[in-house]
């Protein structure tokens, strides 16, 4: 188990940031996995820079599940979201350093994005299994670690350990930056 590392929620401004699009832009990073009707989960959504975005790639029909373990970086998501018109599609939770608290959604979402956050949790495996309980069988997950925060060592243990719960490794998609994987539960 390691240390918790929290964003600061300050630092949560900066990257909710339209600029970071620039750098960033979410549906192109996401176009591939999240599309219209889907149940998506968004893990350590902070002010949902990722969050609204899909919002907008599910449609009418779709939704969003954010989980952050911060009430405030919630918060300012809720008032992003209303603001997009798409927080009818978003579901607000928080989540304990502990827990994630979505054993409800077993086998139920499409997709799931960990966008920098796992290196911030105390408990990898635990918030693994987590999200592979509540992954449909081929659903899948996208794991992107800032590669400035993260050494490829630490990578491939996190690797090892989702390999370990059962995910398949189907990929590493590019995006600058970052380190990443692509797993799927298998069908």
């Amino acid at each position: 188990m390691s240390e918790q590392i929290l964003c600061p929620v300050w630092i949560g401004y900066l990257l909710a940031s339209p600029v970071r699009r620039l750098f960033d832009n979410p549906e192109h990073i996401l176009s591939d996995y999240v599309g219209e009707g889907m149940t998506v989960l968004d893990v350590g959504c902070a002010m949902g820079f990722f969050s609204i975005p899909m919002a907008g790639m599910t449609g009418p029909g779709g939704k969003v599940i954010c989980i952050d373990l911060q009430e405030k970086m919630l918060k300012s998501l809720e008032k992003r979201a209303k603001k997009a018109a798409v927080m009818d599609r978003i579901e607000l939770r928080t989540c304990s350093s502990t827990d994630l608290g979505i054993e409800d959604l077993e086998d139920s979402a499409d997709f799931a994005l960990a966008m920098a956050v796992v290196h911030e949790t105390p408990d990898i495996s635990a918030f693994l299994i987590s999200i592979f309980n509540a992954v449909r069988p081929g659903g899948r997950l996208l794991i992107a670690e800032p590669a400035g925060h993260v050494t490829q060592d630490g990578f491939e243990e996190t690797l090892t350990c989702a390999r370990n719960i059962g995910f398949n490794i189907t990929g590493h998609p590019e995006i600058k930056r970052y380190l990443t994987v692509l797993l799927q539960k298998p069908i």
